[in-house]
């Protein structure tokens, strides 16, 4: 995979929107932002589509209402800040703008990272390190935010079908700067992605449908792997 150098890191530089999906990324910010407050979270989940289409609120058209997400979130409140195809960049974007503003919750779940990974006609990929600092960036605003908030760092989960294809590596790369952040700051970091392949290393369809996006097997090891780590009840 071929990676084209950017003089500069473009995971540090908020934007908004950048991509198409299924859903409108404007109407969903503005809903966080209304919505937040009456939610109150005890937990935030931070991320891109394979965090928005797992469940909770706010809810966008096609949001699964998962199994997997009630057997872990049911006893909380709880805002799901996923967006599709968002970037490292786009995170930092929506919290510079509002999102989070005010809250107090108890436990942040980030799991950010993989669209870095993609080239667009509208983004370059980002190089291990130039995704490292980004989360370093979006774990900086969440503290100063919500100092109190336990964080929870996702490795950003494997794609591709297949254990050789180059962006395998370039995930592992990500991941190993990820445990490195988390170590140093005190933060839970938590890796799945042995949980997600099978015994040779390849990636099921039963687990990633496209090899990238969750089956709601996948999200229930996801669930098994963050409940003890969330606030006692």
């Amino acid at each position: 995979m071929t990676i084209a150098h950017d003089p500069v890191n473009t995971a540090l530089i908020p934007v908004p929107k950048l991509e198409d999906d299924c859903y409108d990324w404007w109407e969903r910010h503005e809903r966080i932002l209304r919505e937040q407050a009456g939610i109150n979270p005890e937990v935030v989940l931070i991320g891109d589509s394979i965090t928005h289409f797992w469940g909770g609120e706010p809810r966008t058209e096609g949001m699964q209402a998962a199994e997997s997400w009630h057997s872990v979130f049911a006893p909380y409140r709880v805002l799901n800040m996923g967006f599709g195809w968002d970037r490292i960049q786009n995170v930092l974007w929506r919290l510079d703008h509002g999102e989070m503003s005010g809250l107090s919750p108890r436990t942040v779940i980030i799991l950010i990272g993989t669209n870095n990974t993609s080239e667009t006609k509208n983004a370059c990929a980002n190089r291990p390190d130039e995704a490292a600092e980004g989360l370093k960036a979006i774990c900086d605003r969440v503290g100063d935010i919500a100092p109190d908030a336990k964080i929870i760092v996702m490795a950003v989960f494997p794609r591709e079908q297949h254990p050789d294809h180059p962006r395998r590596r370039l995930i592992a790369e990500i991941n190993e700067r990820y445990q490195r952040l988390a170590d140093e700051r005190g933060y839970d970091f938590v890796d799945i992605g042995p949980r997600l392949l099978e015994q040779d290393g390849t990636l099921s369809t039963e687990t990633a449908p496209d090899f990238c996006h969750l089956s709601e097997s996948g999200y229930r090891r996801w669930a098994d792997a963050i409940r003890p780590l969330l606030p006692d009840r």
